[in-house]
């Protein structure tokens, strides 16, 4: 007769799979970021270039300005976002500890209901809500109801400076395009963009386990039609000054 092995099964493999999930996220996140930081500020860049080829500290003034415009918004705005939501979950936390405190027979009927809407039997449905609920209630009845875990909810800190980061980074690419010392800024630009556009349409694709080919394309399009526009613009102010 074969053994069993007492090996579990997929071993090594990760089980948090929430958690695991919200890494991915913010890693996308910062991915995308990045890329609002490369279109922005090479849009802000090829613009001015357009207009003055010759001004380099015109150009890299914009485009630093750009930079540290765009990085504080995207960090304001991600900090306002996650402090909303953050608030809105904890009221949401306290709302469920009141229930459970105040009608505690309802609220393990609640989550026994639950698994049978599942697909459970509705022995077991209460055997598992019970023994959840003799565990941690707070966490069973979150999870199953609300989809949120009391003990890791978002810092609004840490989405902040992740986007403050993500933009920089991905916002330093077209600007460094501006002080090499040769080719053309414009030209300079354009290549390192598209290169940039070319990396997180790839990764951002690949995290999400996406096709990667039209999220390049995308990409790099949005990204391309972006710079010639501005450059188009620069121009026709160019003109127009001139």
């Amino acid at each position: 007769m074969a053994t069993m092995s007492h090996t579990a099964p997929h071993e090594g493999e990760a089980h948090d799979q929430p958690r695991v999930g919200q890494k991915l996220n913010w890693l996308r996140a910062g991915v995308l970021g990045a890329n609002d930081g490369i279109v922005s500020v090479a849009g802000v860049v090829v613009g001015v270039a357009a207009a003055t080829p010759q001004n380099i500290p015109a150009i890299a003034t914009a485009g630093i300005a750009a930079l540290v415009a765009g990085a504080f918004s995207m960090a304001g705005g991600e900090y306002v976002s996650v402090s909303t939501q953050r608030d809105t979950e904890k009221a949401m936390i306290e709302t469920e500890l009141a229930e459970l405190r105040e009608q505690p027979a309802q609220e393990l009927e609640e989550l026994a209901g639950f698994y049978r809407e599942r697909g459970l039997s509705e022995h077991l449905a209460a055997q598992v809500a019970e023994e959840l609920t003799a565990h941690d209630a707070l966490a069973a009845h979150a999870e199953v109801e609300l989809g949120i875990d009391p003990g890791d909810l978002t810092s609004p800190l840490g989405a902040a400076l992740s986007s403050f980061i993500a933009f920089t980074i991905g916002a330093a690419i077209p600007l460094l395009m501006v002080f090499l010392p040769f080719g053309r800024p414009v030209v300079n630009t354009a290549v390192a963009v598209v290169l940039g556009l070319f990396l997180t349409g790839w990764i951002s694709a690949t995290l999400g386990k996406a096709p990667r080919g039209p999220a390049v394309l995308r990409n790099v399009v949005m990204g391309s039609a972006t710079m010639a526009a501005t450059y188009l613009i620069g121009l026709l102010f160019g003109v127009a000054v001139s």
